[in-house]
């Protein structure tokens, strides 16, 4: 069982969402990455996704695109993300890591190389932005060979037959763009998440996680009482830029995502005991 399943598997059986902190490798230098990793799984992460630094990340908005561009000036490539999360596996065998990031990189190392090199390092899911599913044959053999989930996006203009198409490709959850638009953004309709989450589900039983938009505890418990997993990126980023240094990077990234966790975990009624 893969250790995103078994992750949702866990949360599932407690009604429990997933918190799910984003931050951008190498982001503010690469020394922190490792110590980035460690600190949000103690803050209360359950699965970490990871961007890896690319130099037009066109889905994302300023906030996240500076984060990018801290990391490049480090000259921060994939082998290095790859390598971090391989540290991080030498003391935590069980938090899920997933790599959000684009083609590039990937088609530059080949699909059979990153693949292989993703499995060693311990890397669970694999997001890559502008990949559609129409072309994402060859990649998605190469991952699901080595046990890593091929994890797709879908939006809030994302067609019935669309749907279909992600919710056969992916593996490990769905991740539902929870706006249009470019990462960073807020004012979230949580009512029209909800319905849209609801034709997703028609289509596939993957856990479904959703981001953009959610900035702060009010919003991830809203998102987490209807979603199976809440993903937080430019409010974390925002932290790390903040910071003085690296240290006080982690610091306040991972008192964000401290509170972040405790408001998506308490979100939902617990279960009442029988008698």
């Amino acid at each position: 069982m893969s250790r995103l399943k078994h992750t949702f598997d866990r949360l599932r059986a407690s009604r429990r969402a997933a918190m799910i902190p984003f931050f951008t490798a190498g982001d503010p230098e690469p020394g922190v990455t490792v110590p980035m990793l460690q600190a949000l799984a103690a803050a209360g992460a359950d699965i970490i996704e990871v961007g890896v630094p690319f130099s037009d990340p066109m889905a994302d908005g300023p906030t996240i695109q500076q984060a990018n561009e801290r990391a490049l000036r480090h000259h921060v490539n994939l082998r290095q993300v790859l390598g971090a999360v391989a540290a991080f596996r030498q003391g935590d065998q069980d938090t899920p890591v997933v790599l959000m990031g684009y083609l590039n990189p990937v088609e530059v190392m080949g699909y059979a190389a990153f693949a292989e090199a993703a499995a060693q390092a311990g890397v669970d899911g694999v997001i890559t932005v502008d990949l559609p599913p129409e072309e994402a044959d060859d990649l998605v053999r190469e991952l699901r060979q080595r046990d890593i989930d091929p994890i797709f996006l879908l939006a809030p203009t994302s067609s019935e037959e669309r749907i279909q198409l992600v919710a056969q490709q992916a593996s490990g959850f769905v991740y539902y763009v929870s706006m249009r638009g470019v990462t960073g953004a807020g004012g979230l309709d949580t009512a029209a998440v909800a319905a849209k989450l609801e034709a997703v589900r028609r289509q596939t039983t993957l856990p479904v996680g959703v981001g953009f938009g959610i900035q702060d505890a009010e919003t991830a418990a809203a998102v987490a009482r209807m979603a199976d997993a809440v993903v937080v990126g430019s409010a974390v980023v925002k932290e790390i830029a903040a910071a003085r240094d690296a240290n006080d990077a982690v610091r306040r990234a991972s008192a964000l995502v401290k509170g972040l966790a405790a408001a998506v975990h308490g979100a939902r009624e617990p279960l009442q005991e029988s008698v």
